[in-house]
């Protein structure tokens, strides 16, 4: 009986790991991030600059602003309880290329923009524009969190942010003649 009982708790143990994962999908993040009309804050406008066309998607992905949770799985970021928030737009065909971003609170915050030229939800390296607040050096991999780093206030913040493209087989950055 002792053994039967020490099995059962052992079992139930084993299955209560927490619950269970999120699937990734595109539209984690997008109900808590995106602004409502007339947002007062706290929030960010991201004004992208430096576009190769006025094609596809912007989408930002706000994050915390540490390294280790620095463009991680979304999910994951969801499941432990941190921020993340996503939002996605057309790409304005004339005028500014903004996107408004709700906060969960003011504070500093990581954040990566996209320029998702054919719409596919995917980070294109040969097609795709990408970009980051303070716009870091691009080279092949990430940039650190603390190049990233944004902070935002009680209201509306404003930041700008320079599109990097590939451009030959090694290059990465912004474009000369960009729209």
């Amino acid at each position: 009986m002792r053994a039967a009982a020490a099995l059962s708790a052992l079992l139930l143990v084993a299955a209560d790991d927490g619950p269970a994962p999120l699937r990734s999908t595109p539209d984690l993040g997008k109900a808590e991030g995106q602004c409502r009309p007339g947002e007062t804050g706290p929030a960010v406008i991201v004004t992208a600059v430096g576009l190769k066309d006025r094609s596809g998607l912007l989408r930002a992905e706000l994050y915390p602003a540490d390294d280790e949770d620095f463009l991680a799985d979304d999910n994951v970021l969801i499941m432990a309880g941190k921020t993340f928030r996503r939002v996605e737009v057309p790409v304005a065909k004339t005028g500014p290329a903004q996107l408004c971003v709700r906060l969960p609170s003011p504070g500093t915050y990581t954040l990566s923009l996209l320029h998702d030229r054919d719409g596919n939800r995917k980070f294109g390296l040969s097609s795709d524009g990408i970009g980051f607040p303070g716009n870091p050096h691009l080279g092949f991999s990430k940039p650190h969190a603390s190049a990233a780093r944004f902070v935002a206030g009680n209201g509306l913040t404003g930041i700008s942010i320079r599109l990097n493209y590939r451009h030959g087989l090694f290059g990465f950055g912004p474009l000369k003649d960009a729209k």
